[in-house]
Formats: C-alpha cells, structure tokens, sequence
C-alpha cells in the first residue's frame, strides 16, 4: 500500500504486500468504517467512495464473502469508530521525501512508532509542510492492459469522455489522471466500459524524484517503507524515492 513512483514498481511491491492478506485486509476495513460513517451509507450501488473500496478489496484477493460480513458489520459499527485521519511527514535516507497517511485510534501512539521508524532507519520525522509542498494530490486511476489489447484511439475517446484529464500507456497497464474529488465516478465510467480497473485512489504524486546511490542508504530506505507499510494505523506512504528495479527483489 504504499505510494506513488513508478507503476511498475508500485505493482511489484504490492504484489509481494498483498500476499499477507490479513493486514491489507486490516487497512480496508478501516477505510471502509471510515466511509461509510463519512457518507451514512453502506450500500456501494449508491455510493461510489465505497463502492471504489470494495473494488480495492476484491483487487487485493480477498473474497467476496469476507467483503459482505465487512459491510454489514461496519454498517453496524459505523458509529462507533473513532479513527481519525492523521498525516505526518519526513525525510528518509538521502533526503527522500515521505508522507504518512494514517487511519488511527490513538494519535500518540501512531505519531510515536511512525517517529521510531524514521529515526531507526536514517531519517527524520518533520513538521507538517516539510514536503507536501513537493508533491500535488491527484487522481491516479489504473487500467490492466497486460495483453496489449486495449485500443489506444478507442482508450482516449473512452477515457476523456468518462472525465479523466490525461493518461498514458505504460508497461502492462495504463496509467490516467484526474480531479482527485473524481477519481471514483471516472473509474466506475471506466468500469462500465468494460475496463479491467486495477486501482483507483487519489495519489501524492511527487513533482521530482530522488535518486540513491548509496548502499547502506538503498537498504534502510526500503527498511522504512516496510515498517510503514506493516503498520495497521499506516494507509498509505507517498514518496518520491525513484526505486531501483533490485530494490524490491530480494
């Protein structure tokens, strides 16, 4: 679950993340209570927001009949959650810059192991501001083209008119931005459509990236992210580290 460089190196990492199934599972139900106390409603047919998660589940392979009882127990509980939505901010290695998002029951505690972990691994947790000013919230929607078989001319028409600003195609996939507060309605049009929708979420895209050279920084900086992303309080981490290929295949 962690955030934006490369799509390549995005799908790698998740695919090595979402093995532990328990955890993501965790990080979901989170959101999906959040969601539906934020919105007051736990039907996906009429709430796109949710409606996006429950696609995020089920990409994430976990099977439709734990996403169910996740409905209608977080419908019943919905009330009763007290997560709120923290964001801190740092440095890693070498200067890279790192957003935290978090869904947490108890700041403090969240605060102090995200704090730990920057410390532990060469970095160091900032004030708010330190680096979101390098990054610009955008919505960042991913279509599976690992066939190739998708039209590039019938793709543009079909995903401009469904309200997306820009895309390209990539390795395997292809990649499209758009309004953040939209990303859920274009990918629902996309879906209509018949586009296999891989991922759908508004995204901290770095305006630059950070490369390291550096071995003892290359490992800690993977270190960090991997004690974020093991953290249940922990969302999402955006950063603007350009990961070396190696990095993630150990």
């Amino acid at each position: 679950m962690s955030g934006h460089s490369k799509w390549s190196t995005i799908k790698r990492k998740k695919g090595e993340k979402d093995g532990a199934r328990a955890k993501v599972f965790t990080k979901i139900s989170r959101e999906i209570l959040v969601c539906i106390k934020e919105t007051g409603s736990a039907d996906p047919s009429n709430n796109s927001k949710l409606a996006a998660l429950v696609q995020k589940a089920k990409s994430n392979n976990i099977p439709n009949d734990n996403i169910d009882r996740l409905l209608k127990k977080a419908a019943g509980d919905a009330e009763k959650n007290d997560y709120e939505n923290c964001v801190y901010e740092g440095y890693g290695p070498g200067g890279v810059a790192v957003i935290v998002d978090c869904l947490t029951d108890n700041r403090n505690r969240t605060a102090g192991e995200v704090r730990h972990y920057f410390d532990k691994f060469g970095g160091n947790m900032g004030t708010t501001g330190c680096v979101s000013f390098m990054f610009t919230l955008k919505g960042v929607i991913v279509l599976n083209n690992e066939d190739g078989d998708i039209d590039e001319d019938k793709a543009m028409e079909d995903i401009l008119e469904s309200g997306a600003e820009d895309f390209s195609f990539e390795d395997g996939v292809v990649e499209i931005t758009t309004d953040p507060a939209e990303v859920d309605n274009v990918a629902a049009e996309l879906r209509k459509r018949g586009y296999d929708v891989i991922s759908a979420e508004a995204e901290q895209v770095p305006s630059t990236y950070t490369t390291l050279t550096d071995e003892d920084q290359l490992k800690k900086m993977g270190l960090l992210l991997e004690a974020l992303d093991d953290n249940d309080d922990v969302q999402n981490v955006w950063h603007n580290w350009d990961e070396p290929e190696s990095a993630d295949e150990d």
